[in-house]
């Protein structure tokens, strides 16, 4: 699962705008700003967010869950080493 604010910081940690992250997913930009405008956790169809989820991890964003290991706990986002 990924929330349309990890989404929105991941996009702007990989400095990619909601263009160049639907290029990379090869989905539609309406698909990508209807995602970023969820409230809460985006919902979707399940390929397409993978396909998203992908491209942000090929720009080098690792993206954290709920009780994943993290400085501050919690959900967010951060670069991969």
């Amino acid at each position: 699962m990924m929330t349309a604010a990890q989404m929105r910081a991941a996009r702007a940690l990989a400095g990619l705008d909601q263009k160049m992250l639907a290029e990379r997913a090869g989905v539609s930009l309406p698909t990508i700003q209807r995602m970023e405008a969820s409230d809460g956790v985006v919902r979707g169809v399940v390929d397409t967010l993978m396909k998203v989820i992908q491209a942000l991890e090929e720009a080098g964003v690792e993206l954290i869950d709920d009780n994943q290991p993290s400085r501050h706990g919690g959900r967010g986002v951060r670069l991969k080493p």
